[in-house]
């Protein structure tokens, strides 16, 4: 029987907490229903990790250590999912960067982000919808982080309009729709009160400082500013079983088509 591994690839984050609800339980979940494979963690960001080792004395692997690892232990399978929300820069890189790879194993996938199909579009936008019962004059607004780069901008902007008249909108820090043309839409909406939620897998940094703090420049500072009540809520999306099980539904997903080829 072949030997199996599985490589869980995220961002990370230097926040403990959120990432023991977030990325630990989204591992967690993938080893519970992929029981005969071995799962490893790696993080993407080198100023993350490097803050994790001098702060927490933890060492965690970058993707090429986790899979030099992985080949040295004699896997013949490997299968990656991206923890990445949408299919931009970051997931673009690791796929580039693991792809030589593939060569090394008798079966190579990775999964796919968690926005990358219609049916992923509309299954999101519907948990998002019924996350929250809101009176009239509520709203939920949603941080995303946003990416200049590539195409894939256009993600948040999909969503946001798959969201309209659902009382739900969604920004971005980094890039468009962005936080002055969602205080308007939702100025015009009537809408008076306002809960904050990060669209990210952690609620790290954005989450904290961006979003949620008292800084002039945060999302929630600005949103009183205009007049609005607001709540703010550090859960990131890792946190949901739905959002966990979308990862396990796309790397089953590419399991399956690896095996069709």
């Amino acid at each position: 029987m072949s030997k199996t591994a599985i490589l869980v690839i995220s961002f990370g984050t230097t926040y403990p907490e959120t990432r023991k609800k977030t990325i630990k339980a989204t591992e967690q979940a993938i080893a519970n229903k992929f029981p005969d494979a071995d799962v490893f963690e790696a993080f993407t960001s080198n100023v993350v990790l490097k803050r994790i080792e001098k702060n927490e004395g933890i060492k965690i692997d970058t993707p090429s250590e986790a899979i030099e690892k992985i080949r040295s232990l004699g896997y013949q399978q490997l299968f990656v999912q991206s923890l990445h929300i949408i299919p931009g820069h970051e997931y673009h890189l690791v796929v580039k960067l693991l792809s030589p790879y593939a060569k090394d194993f008798e079966k190579f996938v990775i999964g796919k982000p968690l926005l990358t199909s219609l049916v992923d579009y509309r299954d999101v936008k519907n948990y998002l919808v019924g996350m929250n019962d809101l009176a009239d004059d509520e709203a939920v607004l949603f941080m995303g982080h946003g990416t200049a780069t590539d195409i894939a901008f256009t993600a948040y902007g999909c969503l946001d309009h798959m969201l309209m008249g659902t009382r739900n909108y969604l920004g971005t820090v980094e890039s468009w729709p962005d936080l002055k043309m969602e205080m308007a839409r939702m100025k015009s909406d009537g809408i008076k009160k306002v809960h904050l939620f990060p669209f990210m897998l952690v609620a790290g940094n954005h989450a904290n400082k961006d979003m949620a703090s008292d800084d002039k420049n945060s999302w929630n500072s600005q949103l009183q500013k205009a007049g609005f009540e607001t709540t703010p809520h550090l859960v990131g999306l890792g946190e949901s079983e739905f959002i966990q099980n979308q990862f396990v539904k796309h790397l089953r997903a590419a399991i399956r088509s690896a095996v069709n080829e």
